[in-house]
């Protein structure tokens, strides 16, 4: 166990002190090149904001994965390749702006990639249903659809200050927790890596006021793509993690659980743009984080809210698992809290705003306690963060 710890505290530092380190200088190019998000209709920062934000975690990520002299064993190349291409590619669009075919296209090829050569893919359900192992023909549009999905939807939720980047640093712990049950200490490296490298990020675009910047479309392909890549792994024939499914932990419903807010978020959204006759790639302001936002919660407390809401998912998943319920049961449990959450609280609360009833001035009065800002410890948060 100590050698365990070791191999993932190791990593961890490391790339959390790696982050801490470049931080200042990517922010200092990123003003010096005007590489800023400026402030629109649709967009709720009210100055422009620098948005490489991604480099600085990508470098912390790649150094921590580095220090674990894992680099020339197992994936690692292809995984490092798969997140580069990932960086560049959001990089570019949060520069040029490419179209969402193009990136679409782009994260198709990189997940297929990873299939050909890890030969690892959604391809076992576990006994889910009474299903195991799938067909590749069924594995491989399967994979995609949710990888490419679990991608943009990570990219998605990018929309206050430290939702994104604290939603990865929770999901990164939790799949690291499943990863060492397994004894996958390879991608418990790659999981605490990426949650050291998003530390310092999420600390200076939380409380930093002049340190401040996005983590940008880069940096969230990024994470989308390590997302996509501990599920492809979980959900793989081989998978180390079946000693688990074996033991009746359900390991889609848990996969489902930690991803819970982004991914029905997301098929909200996308699903209301259709139905609406809208492409569901236009932006808008129906997001889970617009609703908290218009209840007049600030950054930090819809951040803080989303992610209560993602961990009571995962709490609600293992309660069912600790009281013996089936995969089945486990998977029921999980869709039925995520969908309260991202369909029915939204839809009940977007009418309680519309109609200005008693339920909404209430969680209005609420959101005032989260609105920090100007409180005079918050002024020392905002020093001490901008001074590292």
């Amino acid at each position: 166990m100590l050698s365990i710890l070791y191999h993932l505290i190791i990593p961890f530092l490391v790339a959390f002190i790696a982050t801490l380190w470049i931080h200042p200088k990517i922010l200092k190019i990123a003003i010096i090149k005007n590489l800023v998000d400026n402030p629109d209709a649709r967009k709720l920062q009210r100055r422009p904001t620098p948005v490489m934000g991604g480099l600085a975690v990508f470098f912390g990520l790649l150094i921590g994965m580095c220090s674990s002299q894992l680099i020339t064993k197992d994936y690692m190349f292809i995984y490092l390749a798969a997140m580069s291409i990932m960086l560049y590619t959001g990089t570019i669009d949060d520069i040029l702006d490419l179209s969402p075919i193009l990136r679409f296209a782009i994260e198709i090829a990189v997940v297929t990639l990873l299939m050909v050569i890890t030969s690892h893919s959604v391809n076992n359900f576990f006994g889910l249903w009474g299903v195991y192992a799938i067909p590749i023909w069924c594995a491989i549009p399967l994979t995609i659809v949710a990888a490419v999905g679990i991608i943009n939807a990570i990219n998605l939720i990018d929309g206050v200050n430290g939702l994104s980047t604290g939603f990865c640093v929770m999901a990164c712990s939790l799949f690291a927790i499943l990863f060492v049950l397994s004894n996958n200490i390879p991608m418990a490296i790659i999981a605490m890596s990426a949650a050291g490298a998003i530390i310092p990020f999420f600390l200076h675009n939380v409380f930093g006021n002049n340190t401040r910047m996005f983590i940008g479309d880069g940096g969230a392909l990024v994470m989308g793509i390590i997302m996509s890549i501990f599920i492809m792994n979980i959900l793989c024939a081989n998978s180390l993690s079946s000693e688990l499914a074996d033991k009746n932990i359900g390991l889609i419903p848990f996969c489902l659980a930690v991803l819970s807010v982004p991914v029905f978020d997301t098929l909200r959204v996308m699903s209301m743009r259709i139905i609406h006759g809208t492409s569901p790639f236009n932006a808008d302001k129906t997001h889970l984080h617009h609703l908290f936002i218009d209840l007049g919660f600030s950054h930090i407390g819809t951040t803080f809210s989303i992610l209560s809401l993602n961990t009571f998912v995962v709490l609600c998943w293992l309660v069912s698992y600790l009281l013996g319920a089936s995969v089945d049961v486990q998977l029921y449990v999980v869709l039925i809290f995520s969908i309260l959450i991202t369909f029915v609280f939204y839809r009940f609360i977007r009418v309680q705003i519309r109609k200005n009833t008693r339920i909404y001035k209430i969680l209005h009065s609420i959101s005032k306690f989260s609105h920090f800002e100007k409180k005079d410890f918050w002024k020392k948060i905002e020093t001490m963060i901008d001074k590292i």
